[in-house]
């Protein structure tokens, strides 16, 4: 096994992603409209693992139109909610990258971990497999980890995933649909017979055929199982064990039930006891790559334990208990042929490098990010360059260099463009990277679907296609307009009846009231995502306070520093106008619980000052009506920091019914312990 450089060296910036996202939205939108898409399947599924990996850097700026997961890239309808969320993985590429993440997690749970399951990662489609008293019921795509979309239209393609189990439960698989090195190579005679493009490679050769509905042939899949949960319908003796079975036991379960796994392969899944044996078994399956007949990306190592996994608990986007060892990067060459620039929503203009194409760790490279114009002067990049191309896991590529030897003299330098390619307008080069001087306005569609987007207005029933209609019939400029619409004008619009106009304006009204940080985040802040946008809103309090700061007291937050601070206050003297006109319209411009810095000394203390706590259970009484994520918040408003684990760092568990092992480490721990009718007394006055 080789060591990988390190990751950050590779991750490409917002604009390229942006850019990515559009690309294969349209892609998508056009070929299942007509099948005419300028990208073939190969490309189009490069570029939405790019959009994926970018994605997993890069949680707080996912877009709403992001094409991850979904069937036909979201061109396609009919989300299907995960009865518990499908979660990606995070990423370490080395051996002291997997001592410091296995070091940390036995910190996070308290104790060693008494045993680690290794097994491949498998380079596919992941899938949700639902079953009924044993019957193969529904396919479901992981989408955006919350819901996928239903692709069980292809069920009698995939091998190794039975239509009935060996016993008659209810539950659910999860695992990962791919195509062996000879599963591959039929599809490829199935797909030239019927007139098609040969498939690139075997990944987006399953991922694509999955997911497409009409294609005149069917090709053979295989199914890897991972993993197995129950679903609202199991019995209780079943999902407990489920719950409770320790990971190794569990595959060991699903594998006597039908259901193909690792373990039928060269390189069965193991329980290790050391983080020194999971390595070794690291170096042995990465040895055994390129026999395998079938692609892998990587290995999967998991705290094999339920109860370890328990106390370490989920993040946003991967859970903390498993983590992904990706395999060594790949450099190859190949000949810049092009640059494209692109427009993404803020108006930054991003350069794009066409390849020929070249084959990286079994996918087809076309395309490499160019970061901005200063670097492709900085590097003398030229057009017909052989240049050294890089890819580290599943990022979208970076080229390194010009491979100045191999030059012929019939090299000729890349033209950067004079206007806006998007609208044609001026652009501003004052900064690296850069921008349409119509700004966030040359793509306004892009901006206001972001912002109407779940994690930011959370706006149901604004999607793209309604923002274009709002668009083009002018009613709508910019951000604020949508707060001014009215009925009459909403019922003009093409397929909007009483119904869906009267569901939009309470969805619209009910947006006004979002926190600060949701406010901020939805006006796209060049320099910011949900994160730093709640550190901002967390920092100020409100949004006068936050306006009235300059570069010095920007970067009071968290993360920000002297490069970012002048672009945000810029940023903000440009979106002046636009967050007058949100604050006439009635949008809150506060974060609830925050204190602004010159009121913090003089203000009182709330009752949960200085204090971590951990709400755990089903809440009762003043508080049963109160999600996890509004106890969070009213934690914070309280002057405490919420936490979704118990540590010694702990200071209050608010334990309600069902607590489980989050109240016994407490109570191991030491940790004092609240019932929801002692913490509503607590912070009753917040409850008003």
């Amino acid at each position: 096994m080789g060591t990988m450089t390190t990751t950050s060296a590779v991750l490409v910036d917002a604009a390229a992603y942006a850019e990515a996202v559009e690309t294969a939205t349209k892609a998508a939108a056009a070929y299942y409209a007509g099948g005419d898409s300028a990208l073939d399947d190969d490309n189009y599924d490069r570029l939405v693992r790019g959009i994926e990996a970018y994605e997993k850097e890069h949680p707080d700026e996912v877009l709403p139109g992001s094409p991850t997961g979904k069937v036909a890239g979201g061109a396609a309808l009919g989300d299907v909610p995960h009865t518990v969320p499908m979660l990606s993985l995070d990423n370490v590429f080395s051996a002291e990258q997997l001592s410091g993440w296995a070091a940390s997690l036995e910190r996070r749970i308290g104790r060693p971990v008494e045993q680690w399951s290794v097994e491949p990662k498998l380079d596919g489609l992941a899938i949700a497999a639902r079953y009924a008293d044993g019957r193969l019921t529904r396919l479901i795509t992981r989408g955006d980890g919350t819901a996928g979309e239903d692709v069980s239209h292809g069920i009698d393609s995939i091998e190794g995933l039975p239509a009935q189990l060996t016993q008659p439960y209810t539950m659910e698989l999860r695992g990962e649909v791919l195509m062996t090195t000879a599963q591959f190579e039929e599809a490829n005679e199935v797909r030239t017979a019927h007139g098609g493009e040969p498939f690139a490679n075997a990944r987006s050769a399953s991922a694509g055929s999955l997911r497409a509905k009409d294609r005149p042939y069917k090709v053979r899949m295989l199914f890897f199982g991972y993993g197995a949960i129950p679903t609202p319908d199991t019995d209780e003796a079943l999902a407990e064990e489920l719950r409770t079975l320790p990971h190794s036991e569990l595959m060991a379960r699903v594998s006597a039930l039908g259901v193909h796994t690792a373990d039928d392969t060269e390189v069965p899944g193991r329980a290790v006891s050391t983080v020194e044996q999971v390595q070794q078994r690291v170096e042995e399956i990465g040895a055994l790559r390129a026999e395998l007949p079938f692609g892998i990306d990587g290995i999967v190592i998991k705290a094999d334990l339920a109860a370890d996994q328990q106390d370490a608990g989920f993040g946003t986007r991967a859970p903390r208990w498993a983590i992904a060892y990706k395999l060594p990067a790949v450099e190859k060459i190949t000949r810049l042929v092009g640059v494209e620039w692109n427009v993404g929503r803020t108006g930054v203009i991003a350069p794009r490098a066409e390849l020929e194409p070249v084959e990286i760790d079994g996918s087809t490279v076309t395309y490499a990010t160019l970061h901005n114009p200063a670097d492709i002067t900085r590097r003398d990049l030229r057009i017909g360059d052989q240049v050294m191309v890089y890819k580290a896991g599943d990022i979208i590529p970076r080229i390194e260099a010009p491979v100045a030897h191999l030059r012929t003299g019939e090299e000729r330098p890349i033209e950067f463009p004079e206007v806006c390619p998007q609208c044609g307008s001026g652009i501003d080069t004052s900064e690296q990277r850069w921008r349409c001087e119509r700004g966030r306005n040359c793509h306004l569609v892009a901006s206001l679907s972001y912002a109407a987007g779940r994690d930011q207005f959370d706006i149901e029933g604004l999607g793209a296609s309604r923002i274009v209609q709002l668009v083009d019939a002018e009613l709508v400029a910019d951000l604020a307009d949508l707060f001014t619409l009215n009925r009459d004008q909403l019922l003009g619009l093409d397929r909007m009846g009483q119904t869906s106009t009267d569901n939009l304006l309470a969805a619209i009204e009910r947006a006004k009231a979002q926190p600060l940080s949701r406010v901020l985040c939805a006006l796209g802040v060049r320099g910011t995502g949900r994160s730093m946008s709640r550190r901002i809103a967390r920092h100020f309090a409100t949004m006068d306070a936050i306006r009235g700061a300059d570069e010095e007291a920007i970067q009071g937050v968290e993360g920000i520093g002297p490069e970012k601070s002048p672009v945000i206050v810029a940023e903000l003297t440009e979106l002046a106008p636009v967050i007058d006109k949100l604050v006439n319209a009635g949008v809150n411009m506060t974060e609830p619980g925050a204190t602004p810095p010159d009121a913090a000394a003089a203000s009182e203390a709330g009752p949960l000052d200085g204090m971590t706590v951990v709400v755990t259970g089903a809440m009762t009484g003043a508080l049963e009506s109160l999600s996890r994520n509004q106890m969070n918040e009213l934690v914070e408003r309280a002057g405490g920091k919420s936490s979704s684990s118990v540590s010694k760092r702990t200071t209050l568990v608010v334990a309600g019914e069902g607590a489980g092992s989050k109240r016994t480490k407490a109570e191991e721990l030491g940790i004092p312990l609240a019932t929801p009718a002692e913490f509503a007394d607590m912070v009753g006055h917040l409850l008003d």
